[in-house]
């Protein structure tokens, strides 16, 4: 199992990477001012892990599975937003930034906010930022450009390749998935019947705090309202086995990864993409 996820991972940025351009995807960095990076920071870093924790007092969760829920809502960019998402009328270069962004941003706040949050159980935790940087640059950027660099220099090839790639890395992660709900065993057994619910609280969060800080374009808002849903399971599961320890995080990490695609498509239908606006600029 330790083979699949960072496969699936590395399939589906693949493919996403074949239908980007770096000259699109940088745009959008620089159409976003400083108070909407600063919005967006709090709103991707900082509410999801406060959610994990406010999830774990209001539900009696024991430490492992708030420690799994915790490095959920810590953990932000999963790199699967796939072609199915930009049929759906996201963007996907939008997306893309989003995603790099967060990737490097993780290095820097992950281990300061396990840090914190490890202090508040009395517990010393430490997680260096280069084992982060180097799981971001295998895992995530590595893929990405080489997907990116086919699609500029062999278009005809990635456009052939992608569904493929975007496919298999799908069937991947669904294998992948599963065989986390069957290691979990006894774990799963023992598991709260009420971390679901803890985990809808981020899922749902997430996307809401991305409502109320604001967006002018409302394809802008949305596309960054599922990218912030969607959470990085696969760094979760790495960094709760790495320096956690906690067999309960385990299946809370699978729990989440069942629960936020619901939440995700709940949205989609909730809140139907109805074309864009011009203007890529945050409101006041």
């Amino acid at each position: 199992m330790s083979y699949l996820l960072p496969s699936a991972v590395f399939l589906l940025v693949l493919s996403v990477g074949m239908s980007l351009n770096f000259t699109e995807v940088a745009e959008n960095w620089r159409r976003l001012n400083w108070s909407a990076w600063f919005r967006l920071l709090l709103a991707t870093f900082i509410v999801p892990p406060m959610l994990a924790l406010l999830g774990a007092k209001l539900f009696h969760l024991t430490l492992g599975e708030t420690a799994g829920l915790f490095l959920v809502g810590s953990a932000p960019g999963a790199p699967l937003l796939t072609r199915n998402m930009a049929r759906k009328g996201f963007d996907m270069h939008l997306a893309a930034s989003y995603q790099l962004w967060a990737a490097l941003m993780v290095p820097l706040m992950i281990p300061l906010l396990v840090a914190v949050a490890g202090r508040l159980y009395h517990r010393d935790i430490w997680i260096p930022p280069t084992v982060l940087l180097w799981e971001i640059g295998e895992k995530q950027l590595l893929p990405l450009t080489i997907g990116m660099v086919s699609a500029r220099f062999a278009p005809e090839l990635a456009r052939k390749a992608q569904p493929v790639l975007n496919l298999l890395g799908n069937v991947v992660l669904t294998v992948m998935i599963l065989l986390m709900l069957i290691k979990s065993g006894s774990a799963l057994k023992s598991l709260s019947p009420l971390v679901p619910l803890a985990a809808l609280l981020i899922a749902a969060g997430s996307i809401g705090v991305i409502r109320i800080i604001g967006f002018s374009d409302r394809l802008v808002g949305q596309t960054f309202a599922i990218c912030n849903a969607n959470r990085h399971v696969g760094l979760a599961l790495l960094l709760s086995g790495r320096y956690l320890h906690a067999p309960q995080a385990l299946p809370v990490v699978a729990c989440y990864a069942v629960v936020a695609p619901l939440v995700m498509i709940a949205y989609v239908k909730l809140f139907p993409i109805q074309g864009r606006s011009a203007e890529m600029t945050t409101t006041t």
